[in-house]
């Protein structure tokens, strides 16, 4: 019987229903394509900033000593060397997977056509193979993506082309360069005749300097194997209290603390673990980078929780709206049930397992088209698809329950007040 009287009040009233079907389906869709850009947008930011630079630089200890007590640049700097044969070690501390990039930095005094020109020493797109197995193309050819290559093309360390170079702007115009022109680099140890592969534009001091490949850089101080510094992009998670503190001292951790701070991917974890299989080094957070970071995504997040939340409050006015009017339309069926003995409980069940019925289908229905738009603004915005999170279902679940309660409230509540002998005189 029960069933029946829900049946035949969705066959009575299927446009109300209809229209409370729809408006819980856009409040669902809604909050469970942003829920689903929530759960994956910190993962996208990431990978949209680091075609910023680098976040992290690692220092030789005794550059970093002399940095702290002189308040100088790393750049301007050269105490010390790390261990170009190191290098491969850096993709396998426990966030391997959380290293995007990473190229290392020599600097080489040298003279071209008898002045003195800065030369620095990178990978371009170096091809390595690491102490796990993998294989890794690195350089600056991604990490320097803003670079805007004026002439020519990017350098190509490989094969035959392993002496090409990057020439500033600056340093082109100076000396009336263009891409295919050859150049001898004239330095303490050696002399280097390198073809300019490309010209580029980087809007900084970078356009005074020419890039060379590292082992070139590195011919023309006599430092084999020795790199300056190394730039590292990492995908990491914002800070927090934890991570703060564990920056200034992680022995001041207790042994839990510890271990949740080594075991998430915030910057001065990945920091310390890089410090753990780079000898004699000190790595440290490019601070702007890593705290844009944070501040975006958490303003980010704070905008699809927002939305989310304005989502449903809209769902629950377009629900209390057409539950109340259902709920007018159908006063003398109601106050003929009161009058026949049934209780206020009774009919409230009724009326809202009509409701929660049809919440039911338009959440499915609203579950749906969001992942749809989830998948549109990832595409859109990002470039990439949007990953489904099984913990979305749930989440979602509970809102659409909560919303349609929440919205049948007034309209519960003028049941309740119904009289049955006013309502059948028409009162």
């Amino acid at each position: 019987m029960f069933i029946r009287m829900i049946a035949k009040a969705f066959v009575r009233q299927w446009k109300k229903m209809a229209m409370i079907a729809f408006t819980i389906a856009l409040g669902a869709s809604l909050a469970t394509a942003m829920l689903s850009v929530l759960m994956d947008v910190g993962d996208k930011v990431n990978q949209e900033l680091k075609a910023y630079g680098a976040n992290i630089t690692v220092v030789p200890k005794d550059a970093s000593v002399i940095s702290d007590l002189y308040d100088v640049g790393s750049e301007d700097i050269s105490a010390g060397y790390l261990d170009e044969k190191e290098l491969g070690k850096i993709k396998t501390i426990f966030w391997a997977f959380n290293i995007v990039d990473y190229a290392p930095f020599v600097s080489a005094e040298a003279t071209l056509d008898g002045e003195e020109v800065i030369v620095k020493g990178t990978w371009f797109n170096h091809h390595m193979e690491l102490p796990t197995g993998e294989e890794l193309d690195a350089g600056v050819a991604s990490m320097r993506s803003w670079w805007e290559i004026t002439e020519g093309d990017w350098a190509n360390e490989q094969g035959e082309n392993s002496g090409q170079a990057m020439v500033g702007q600056a340093v082109a115009k100076k000396y009336g360069l263009h891409a295919g022109d050859k150049i001898l680099l004239r330095g303490e140890a050696a002399d280097e005749e390198v073809v300019v592969a490309g010209i580029f534009d980087a809007g900084g001091d970078e356009d005074d300097q020419i890039f060379l490949p590292l082992d070139k850089a590195q011919a023309l101080s006599g430092l084999s194997d020795k790199v300056e510094s190394i730039e590292v992009s990492a995908l990491t998670t914002p800070d927090n209290e934890l991570a703060q503190k564990a920056a200034k001292d992680p022995g001041s951790l207790s042994v839990a603390q510890y271990e949740t701070w080594y075991c998430t991917a915030y910057v001065s974890s990945i920091c310390y673990q890089i410090q753990e299989v780079i000898t004699n080094s000190v790595a440290s957070a490019v601070r702007q980078v890593a705290d844009s970071e944070g501040q975006i995504l958490k303003k980010t997040q704070l905008l699809m929780i927002l939305i989310t939340i304005l989502s449903m409050i809209g769902a629950a006015l377009g629900i209390c709206n057409l539950v109340t009017a259902s709920v007018m339309e159908r006063s003398s069926e109601i106050g003929l049930m009161k009058a026949v003995g049934a209780h206020n409980s009774a009919i409230t069940g009724l009326v809202l397992s009509e409701i929660l019925c049809t919440a039911v289908i338009g959440g499915i229905l609203g579950f749906l088209a969001g992942l749809g738009f989830a998948q549109i603004i990832g595409h859109s915005v990002f470039g990439s698809a949007i990953a489904m999170r099984p913990m979305v279902i749930p989440i979602v679940a509970v809102l659409v329950f909560l919303v349609t309660l929440i919205g049948s409230i007034p309209a519960i509540r003028l049941l309740l007040s119904l009289r049955p002998t006013e309502v059948l005189h028409g009162r």
